[in-house]
């Protein structure tokens, strides 16, 4: 990523051999004769024992060629590690609920207090949704080769600026792609897909928070960062995606996804 001030040989006839009968034709013969069963019964062999090593499914899977194919299997996959997620939280919750004693009671109570600040409740409320996608492809195909297309692709570091953009004006809550975004969350981009959490999100980004409408867009409007993407947005050889729109309700689910970290403790 970087700033956007920018940064088959023809086929051959085959070969035509003169067969010459060879000394001991009647030995070769016999031992074509006695070695092609033995062929034939260890090729079946390897083909029953992979049948079995592979249960019904290919050993040799053929490679992704669509990218949307590719971000529906990761996400039917992350969807199902977070359903075991959320049944292993809930057997804890149970369990730690069953112990009775005075301090887990506390650290119990401290968590509770801390689940809103973290992003683990969910927040709605009047808020800000801003788009950005990648200029249209007649656009970018129509560029020479050497030219740098940086300019027409929407990077990790612009998302991360309406993000952070976003913070300043006082969000109490922000999404990407419907997905809560909390202070672990690394932004990534992979190819023409946004990667959250390990799992990847095709364009166009939406980019939603919840807070006072009007401090949120005057925040946005003030970057500096935002300001030159915008600028790129509005240029008619460039037109890289770029909407913003208040909204009266905006819906940031609790974040429901791995807490890699302990605890953490503030800067002095």
């Amino acid at each position: 990523m970087t700033s956007r001030s920018h940064a088959r040989p023809a086929d051959q006839p085959p070969s035509r051999w003169r067969l010459r009968p060879r000394a001991g034709g009647r030995r070769s013969a016999l031992g074509w004769r006695l070695g092609t069963p033995l062929v034939v019964l260890l090729s079946g062999t390897l083909f029953v024992a992979s049948a079995e090593s592979s249960g019904g499914t290919d050993l040799r899977p053929g490679r992704y060629t669509d990218l949307a194919s590719l971000v529906e299997a990761e996400s039917e996959q992350y969807d199902e590690l977070r359903g075991r997620l959320t049944e292993l939280d809930r057997e804890v919750d149970q369990l730690t609920a069953a112990v009775a004693n005075d301090s887990v009671d506390r650290q119990r109570t401290r968590v509770e207090q801390l689940r809103d600040p973290a992003g683990l409740e969910p927040r709605s409320g009047p808020g800000l949704r801003i788009t950005l996608s990648d200029a249209p492809d007649e656009i970018v195909e129509s560029q020479p080769p050497d030219a740098d297309i940086n300019p027409y692709v929407v990077h990790q570091q612009d998302i991360q600026a309406v993000v952070n953009a976003l913070w300043k004006g006082g969000a109490s809550a922000v999404t990407i792609a419907g997905q809560r975004i909390i202070t672990t969350t690394g932004i990534k981009c992979e190819g023409n897909a946004v990667t959250l959490n390990g799992v990847p999100y095709p364009q166009p980004y939406v980019i939603e928070a919840v807070g006072d409408p009007f401090a949120l867009e005057a925040a946005v409007e003030a970057d500096d960062y935002v300001d030159s993407y915008r600028a790129d947005a509005s240029d008619p050889e460039i037109q890289v995606g770029w909407g913003m729109e208040t909204d009266d309700l905006v819906v940031a689910p609790a974040y429901d996804g791995v807490l890699s970290v302990e605890y953490a403790q503030p800067l002095a």
